[in-house]
């Protein structure tokens, strides 16, 4: 399995800015020793002609000159610098080629991405292009797939991607998040399913089960963009919801085997993670990859009429 990993663009954060950045190292060191089958790729540049798939032109550009207002870079939650506009084509330039080698040999991973605030024309919650969005539709312009769904379960609800996407009958929005978390004024997705905070490994592994059966009524996709947060953990500074690692990896292997099911191909983003200990987060991901990387499946994809 190839995993595209962009943790040597970081971008400098003030003393003691709560984004865990070093979890990106972290994670794909976890994962050279944990799933040594891994071949890693670093992340190639996004251009803004692929960025505008998703987002206005007059925001990249604004983005990219440094031009952004003290409120949008405040609303972003990262002050502008050069290496955060490298850091985030970077990661979208990841989930991207992701997509392509899921389309080619079953399932892949960017060891980033996940950046599911980005709105059309702003970005929120850490996230300045929606990498998901973005690769969707290349996918597309690139006659790789017609349908894509995005299954998005961190534990925020996919506010931007479900904007930017809103009028896209081609492409599917299922968010399984937390009911009263960030964001606090949520966007319509083609399946929300909102849980109470206290949510455990059975109730949420039910809902999810749900969920995927109500998408596979609804579309038939020939590629899953995959968000595997590890913000759902019970010990996450900002999830609120109470699963287990086994509860993680049920969840991880439930949406795998749905797809392997039906041999669609999976990319995989992984979100957010905010855990009181950073290694816990990072034994998350590393265990995510580690799921899939079991996964593989020979497939050459011909889109659904």
């Amino acid at each position: 399995m190839k995993a595209f990993y962009s943790d040597h663009f970081v971008l400098p954060l003030p003393e003691g800015h709560c984004f865990p950045m070093q979890k990106y190292r972290l994670v794909r060191e976890g994962v050279q020793v944990n799933v040594p089958s891994i071949e890693f790729h670093e992340a190639p540049f996004t251009t803004d002609g692929v960025l505008a798939l998703a987002h206005h032109p007059s925001y990249i550009e604004r983005v990219s000159n440094g031009s952004l207002s003290t409120a949008e870079q405040k609303a972003i939650g990262f002050p502008w610098t050069p290496q955060m506009v490298e850091r985030s084509r970077r990661s979208a330039g990841a989930t991207i080629s992701a997509c392509r080698m899921a389309l080619e040999s079953g399932v892949a991973v960017n060891l980033a991405g996940g950046t599911h605030h980005a709105y059309a024309d702003h970005g929120e919650g850490f996230c300045v292009f929606n990498d998901a969005a973005i690769a969707a539709r290349l996918m597309q312009a690139e006659r790789r797939a017609r349908r894509v769904a995005i299954v998005d379960l961190d534990v925020h609800q996919g506010n931007g991607t479900a904007s930017i996407l809103a009028s896209d009958d081609s492409v599917f929005t299922l968010s399984l998040h937390g009911e009263h978390n960030y964001p606090f004024r949520k966007e319509s997705s083609d399946l929300d399913v909102a849980l109470p905070d206290g949510t455990g490994d059975e109730a949420y592994l039910t809902a999810l089960e749900q969920a995927l059966a109500s998408m596979r009524h609804r579309f038939s996709p020939d590629l899953i963009i995959y968000l595997a947060g590890a913000d759902p953990h019970e010990d996450d500074r900002l999830g609120r919801l109470q699963l287990t690692m086994q509860g993680l990896a049920a969840r991880d292997r439930m949406v795998l085997d749905h797809a392997a099911e039906r041999q669609t191909p999976v990319a995989i983003a992984m979100a957010g993670g905010y855990g009181k200990n950073i290694q816990d987060t990072v034994a998350i991901h590393v265990q995510t990859i580690g799921i899939a990387s079991h996964y593989i499946w020979p497939t050459q994809v011909t889109p659904h009429s």
